[in-house]
């Protein structure tokens, strides 16, 4: 069932956002993605985790932006003409994902996600939901409210504006 305020989807095996970052397939719920739009320009912040790029105004609205190749650890590409953010909602916020690309709207063909890999690390930390495979290849789905943190430790030190919830 979608949330309050979402549009009903049509096709409710189609639950997924595709995107790639550098050579590895990933995907959010369709239900905490808000808007896919172009790169805007960024305000860096001090004394914030380093994935934290810095915020945007988008349509009036404090953005926090998410660089996820510096989550990753992956080294950052000249400029590529694919990229784009991915705005999701993190509690009472909105955050803005950077992406190399946006693939499309899939689902998981009524497979449930397959657990994540244990290769070391824990699960949790790395904030990957589960794994499904599309078109192929292993597709990692991010659980977006991992960056719900990321995002409450930027109000807490007042870097953010208050949201009313």
């Amino acid at each position: 069932m979608p949330e309050a305020g979402q549009p009903h989807r049509a096709d409710p095996q189609k639950s997924l956002v595709g995107f790639f970052v550098g050579d590895v397939h990933y995907a959010l719920d369709i239900g905490r993605v808000r808007e896919i739009v172009n790169p805007l320009e960024i305000t860096p912040l001090p004394h914030t985790p380093s994935e934290v790029a810095g915020v945007a105004d988008h349509r009036g609205e404090v953005v926090p932006i998410i660089d996820l190749r510096t989550r990753f650890g992956l080294p950052h590409p000249d400029e590529l003409r694919t990229t784009k953010w991915i705005l999701v909602r993190a509690g009472a916020r909105t955050v803005g994902l950077i992406v190399d690309g946006v693939t499309e709207v899939f689902g998981t063909g009524g497979e449930d996600l397959r657990p994540t890999p244990e290769v070391g690390g824990k699960k949790d930390v790395r904030g990957i939901a589960g794994v499904a495979t599309h078109s192929g290849r292993l597709t990692f789905v991010l659980d977006a409210g991992r960056f719900v943190d990321i995002v409450d430790s930027l109000a807490a030190a007042g870097a953010l504006p208050e949201v009313d919830e």
